[in-house]
């Protein structure tokens, strides 16, 4: 069974800048549409941003648009997101998700149920 294991949470204060990383614990054998979503403390788990298998097109959640940007490295189904003008409301515990099946674009898949495979989870902290 394939984990995702992230990496690169903090504590950053306002206005600065983070990088998480994510890759597969084991062998995948096709490339992934994959995510990242965020949990803070009483909320549900939100949508921040999904690229596609190829990398090519990425889709942003609203409230990280213009700030926060998805790509795919180099070994399969890594993934990284990097973080930019970081505000307190960013807060949350962020997760990174892969979808292993069906359509290689990610636009609409922007649910918890739109994929299969779940890391456990870094936080990040953005002090004001």
């Amino acid at each position: 069974q394939v984990q995702l294991v992230e990496s690169g949470g903090g504590l950053v204060q306002a206005g600065g800048s983070l990088r998480l990383s994510c890759a597969p614990s084991g062998r995948t054998f096709r490339r992934y549409v994959m995510g990242w979503f965020r949990q803070a403390p009483g909320k549900e788990r939100e949508f921040v941003a999904v690229v596609s298998s190829s990398g090519g097109n990425a889709c942003y959640g609203d409230n990280v648009k213009g700030r926060f940007t998805i790509s795919r490295g180099a070994a399969e189904n890594t993934v990284f997101l990097q973080m930019n003008s970081l505000k307190p409301e960013d807060t949350a515990v962020y997760y990174c998700a892969g979808r292993s099946y069906g359509r290689s674009y990610g636009l609409g898949l922007t649910g918890v149920k739109d994929y299969d495979y779940w890391g456990q989870g870094t936080q990040v902290t953005v002090s004001s």
